[in-house]
C-alpha cells in the first residue's frame, strides 16, 4: 500500500480503511493500467482515507473497485406507453437504473385535460394522471430489481403512492422498492418554481412522506436534496453547494421536529448535484459536500450511524452548458463533465443526450450519452483507486475554500433563523435572498460570455459550423395530447365516482390534521383512480397555493 503512517492515529486509520475495503466484494476486474502496472486502491497518507470521516475523498474505502455507480438515463415522452418502450430500450443497452422525467402538467400537480395544460401534455415528460398510467409507465419491468428514480416534487406524494400502489398490484411488496424520488420542495423557491401549496405546508408533506417511508419502504430515497436546478438557474459552484446543504440540513430539522431520530431516517437521504464544466472546482464541490455533511451530521444533529455522515449523491451533466450551435460539440462537454462526476465520487450518475438543447433526446443520442459512461467505466482506469486527484494541492486548496464559502451561507442562515437553518432557509425564501443571489449569479456569469470574457464554443467564438443543419430531433405532436385525454377519459369512466369523492374527502381531513401523516390518505385516493390534479386541488383547499412576491 502506498502510505507513510506517521504515529498511532494514522497506523489505525489504515487499519480501518483495510478493514472496510476487505469486507467490500470487489468486482471481477483488472485493476492495473493498460500497460499492466499494479494499481493500488487509494494512495496518500493515513490522516483522511475513503470511506473513514469526514468522507472528503469517498464514502466507501472500496469505492467503484467493489460496485460502479450506476449509470442512469432521463427519460420520459409523449404517453406511458411511449416511455415504457423507451425504458425497454435503457436497459436493454446496459442502463441499470431508470430515472422518470414528468410533463409540466405533471410537475405542477394539473390533469392533462386541465385548461393550463393545453400544448404541454407529453411535451417535457411522461404525461401521468392516474394510476393507470403508472401501471403501463413500468409494465413489464421488474421493479424489484430495478431501481428507478422520480424528479418530481410538490406532487412528489401523490407519484409515490401511485408508483408503489401501482408495483404492490404487480406483485412487488413495497418494501422490495427501491430507488429515489427528488421531493427537495425548498428548492423550488429558491431556483425551478414548480410549487404549488406555501413553504410550510409543503415541508409538512415532505416529513410525512420521510415519516412514511422510514416505516414502509426502507429501501426508498425520501428526498434527493437537489443542487442541480440551483445550478441551472445560474448559481455559482459555491453557492449550489451551499444552498443544497442549507436545504438538507432544514429536511433534518424538520424530520427531528417531527418526533423522528436522526439515525432512523438521515440514512435515506441523499443528494443530487450538477456536474458544469469547471473541472476541477465541479470535483473539490463533491469532496467539500460529503465533509460538510459530515461534520454537521456528527456535531450539529448528534447522528451517530455512520450511514447518516455519508453524504451520497446522483450527479447529472449540466444542461445550462449544452449548446444549440454545434450540438456534436456537447458530447465533449458532457463527457468531461461526466469525468469530473466519477472523480469526485458520484454514486450515481446522468449523462446529457448531445440534442437535449434542441428537444426530448432521440434514442440513438440518448445511446450515445450511455455509451459515454461505460467507455468511462471499462476503458479509462478511472475506477481503479479512490480519489486518485486527492491530494493535489490545487484540489485540496478548492475544496477547502468552498467549504469555507459554504459555512459563510449556513451563517448567516443561522442568523436568520435565529439558531435554526429551517426557519432561516424560510426566511430566506419568504424574502427573496436565495432568488436575488443566483440571480446576480446568472448575470455576472452572462456579462461574461457577451464580453467575451469567458469563451463558449459556438456561441460567440470558434462559429464554423454553425450554419450546418441541425440533427434530426425527437418531436410530440399534438396527438399525444388527445390520446392522453381520451386515455384520462376512459379511466374517470371506469372509475368509482363515490369511491373517489370519499378519498378526497379524507385527504382535506387529514391535512387538516397537523399531526396526522397525509400519505395513507393520499394511497387511499390513487388506488381509487382519483387523478393528480384531484388529491392537488384536495390538498390546496386546505394549504392554499403559494404566489411568489418580487424583491426588489
Amino acid at each position: 500500500m502506498s502510505h507513510e503512517a506517521h504515529g498511532d492515529d494514522l497506523a489505525t486509520n489504515w487499519e480501518r480503511w483495510q478493514q472496510g475495503y476487505e469486507a467490500s466484494p470487489l468486482r471481477d476486474a483488472d485493476f492495473a493500467t493498460l500497460s499492466g502496472l499494479a494499481v493500488d486502491p487509494v494512495y496518500g497518507p493515513g490522516d483522511e482515507l475513503p470511506g473513514l470521516y469526514p468522507y472528503t475523498r469517498g464514502p466507501y474505502a472500496s469505492m467503484y473497485r467493489s460496485k460502479l455507480w450506476t449509470m442512469r438515463l432521463f427519460a420520459g415522452f409523449g404517453t406511458a406507453e411511449d416511455t415504457n418502450a423507451r425504458f425497454k430500450e435503457i436497459l436493454r443497452s446496459g442502463g441499470d437504473g431508470l430515472s422518470t422525467a414528468f410533463d409540466l402538467p405533471t410537475l405542477m400537480g394539473r390533469d392533462s385535460s386541465d385548461p393550463e395544460s393545453r400544448g404541454e401534455v407529453g411535451r417535457c415528460g411522461v404525461a401521468v394522471d392516474t394510476m393507470a398510467d403508472v401501471e403501463d409507465l413500468f409494465a413489464g419491468v421488474d421493479l424489484a430489481k430495478v431501481t428507478t428514480s422520480m424528479t418530481i416534487n410538490s406532487p412528489a406524494a401523490v407519484l409515490l403512492a401511485m408508483y408503489f400502489a401501482a408495483a404492490e398490484k404487480g406483485g412487488t411488496p413495497r418494501r422490495a422498492l427501491g430507488g429515489t424520488i427528488q421531493n427537495d420542495i425548498l428548492k423550488e423557491y429558491q431556483a425551478q418554481k414548480e410549487y404549488v401549496f406555501p413553504p410550510r405546508p409543503s415541508v409538512r408533506i415532505v416529513t410525512d412522506m420521510i415519516r412514511f417511508c422510514t416505516a414502509e419502504m426502507p429501501r426508498w430515497h425520501t428526498v434527493s436534496v437537489s443542487g442541480y436546478h440551483i445550478r441551472e438557474a445560474g448559481s455559482t459552484a459555491a453557492q449550489e453547494l451551499a444552498f443544497t446543504l442549507a436545504n438538507g440540513f432544514a429536511y433534518v430539522e424538520a424530520a427531528l421536529a417531527a418526533g423522528l431520530a436522526v439515525d432512523e431516517f438521515a440514512p435515506r437521504l441523499s443528494f443530487f448535484f450538477n456536474a458544469h464544466l469547471d473541472f476541477f472546482e465541479e470535483i473539490a464541490k463533491y469532496r467539500a459536500a460529503r465533509r460538510i455533511w459530515a461534520r454537521w451530521m456528527r456535531h450539529r444533529y448528534g447522528a451517530t450511524d455512520e450511514r447518516s455522515l455519508q453524504l451520497r449523491f446522483h450527479t447529472q451533466t449540466a444542461g445550462c452548458s449544452l449548446t444549440a450551435q454545434q450540438p456534436e460539440v456537447n458530447i465533449v462537454r458532457t463527457a468531461i463533465e461526466a469525468l469530473a462526476g466519477v472523480l469526485g465520487g458520484t454514486q450515481s450518475l446522468h449523462t446529457n443526450s448531445m440534442d437535449e438543447v434542441l428537444a426530448l433526446p432521440t434514442e440513438k443520442a440518448a445511446r450515445i450519452a450511455l455509451r459515454t459512461q461505460q467507455v468511462l467505466a471499462h476503458e479509462m482506469g478511472v475506477t481503479a483507486v479512490a480519489d486518485p486527484l486527492g491530494g493535489s494541492y490545487f484540489l485540496e486548496a478548492l475544496t477547502d475554500e468552498l467549504d469555507r464559502q459554504a459555512e459563510a451561507v449556513f451563517d448567516h442562515l443561522d442568523e436568520l433563523g435565529e439558531g435554526s437553518i429551517l426557519e432561516g432557509v424560510y426566511a430566506g425564501i419568504d424574502d427573496g435572498w436565495f432568488q436575488s443571489e443566483i440571480a446576480d449569479a446568472a448575470y455576472a456569469y452572462e456579462c461574461k460570455v457577451s464580453s467575451r470574457r469567458r469563451i463558449v464554443v459556438g456561441v460567440n467564438s470558434y462559429l464554423e459550423g454553425n450554419e450546418e443543419d441541425p440533427p434530426q430531433i425527437l418531436r410530440i405532436g399534438d396527438e399525444v395530447e388527445e390520446l392522453q385525454n381520451k386515455r384520462l377519459a376512459g379511466v374517470r369512466g371506469s372509475r368509482s365516482a363515490d369511491a373517489v369523492e370519499a378519498a378526497l374527502a379524507g385527504v382535506r381531513a387529514t391535512a387538516e390534521q397537523s399531526d396526522a401523516n397525509l400519505m395513507p390518505a393520499i394511497h387511499e385516493a390513487v388506488v381509487a383512480y382519483a387523478t393528480i390534479g384531484e388529491v392537488m386541488d384536495a390538498l390546496a383547499d386546505v394549504f392554499g397555493r403559494w404566489r411568489e412576491v418580487a424583491s426588489m
